[in-house]
């Protein structure tokens, strides 16, 4: 996962799919945040990336950020874009943002009953211990969208699933619960915009920092094709199983895959090119149905 050299920036860090620079003059009040083409799973980094991914969701998390700072008719929700222009080299998919103290908790929020959490509720008639009604398919709405929020472990360990309590126990109850009310009100928003585009917002995850002034700020990506589930309304509507139910606009097509030809020990095999360019007509279309 090398970095690029980029004049005026150092290179911090590096996640699975983004990378990370601080202005050369060791300022700390903007970070430069560029998203590659690499693709993950199963807290994996996969080969090949898919190509021109890193600019699809860059396009697709600024416009998301735009209509979440009151283009959607809601309230103004504080984002980390600084609307400054990144270098030349990588304008197309980086972000100059204010940094932040990032909260190490993924904000996760499921509308839908899928995924793993389908695997979970077949079981014990829950997901992440919150008791569902009984009855629920593959793909079904729930009663209420659910907020399951993760610990954000380090590159190359496995997130954990964790309580609300946990969650106090980790930043704090004021905290804890500005992370819950803020994820649940940001997803409904989308879900609801999505829904007017003919897509539906199966579930998706969200981080935030606090300011300088201690004001909780939606950053890193948001609601992109990584970060969340996106499936065809009609199809939800109109399918008879749960694959054409669950007719998605996401990565889910390289989880499938990696599902069916991996067990999840050693080095994942690498994406067949058939997958790399369906992930990445998917990625297209998404940001093409919602952003035109």
């Amino acid at each position: 996962m090398s970095a690029l050299d980029l004049p005026g920036w150092k290179h911090v860090y590096s996640g699975k799919v983004r990378d990370l620079y601080r202005p050369d003059d060791g300022a700390h009040d903007r970070m430069l945040v560029v998203a590659s083409d690499r693709v993950s799973a199963f807290d994996q980094v996969l080969d090949p990336g898919i190509p021109g991914k890193g600019e699809l969701l860059t396009r697709l998390s600024l416009w998301w950020f735009a209509q979440l700072a009151g283009r959607d008719g809601g309230r103004p929700i504080p984002n980390h874009v600084l609307g400054l222009q990144p270098p030349a080299a990588v304008a197309a998919r980086a972000m100059i943002v204010r940094e932040l103290d990032m909260q190490p908790i993924e904000c996760i929020v499921r509308g839908y009953l899928t995924g793993t959490g389908w695997a979970e509720y077949s079981e014990n008639g829950t997901v992440c211990g919150i008791p569902l009604p009984d009855g629920l398919q593959n793909g079904d709405r729930l009663p209420e969208p659910i907020y399951t929020p993760a610990y954000k472990a380090p590159l190359g360990e496995h997130d954990e699933n964790i309580s609300f309590e946990r969650t106090e126990e980790l930043v704090g109850a004021e905290t804890a619960a500005a992370l819950r009310d803020a994820s649940l009100e940001i997803y409904r928003r989308a879900a609801a915009l999505a829904e007017s585009k003919g897509l539906i917002l199966a579930d998706t995850k969200f981080e935030f920092g606090l300011d300088a002034d201690g004001v909780l700020t939606l950053a890193d990506e948001v609601l992109t094709s990584d970060s969340s589930r996106y499936w065809d309304a009609e199809a939800w509507r109109t399918g008879t199983t749960p694959a054409e139910r669950m007719a998605s606009y996401d990565k889910q097509i390289v989880r499938d895959w990696l599902g069916a030809n991996w067990d999840k020990t050693g080095t994942p095999p690498a994406l067949p090119a058939e997958i790399v360019e369906r992930t990445a007509a998917k990625y297209r279309e998404l940001l093409e149905t919602l952003a035109g």
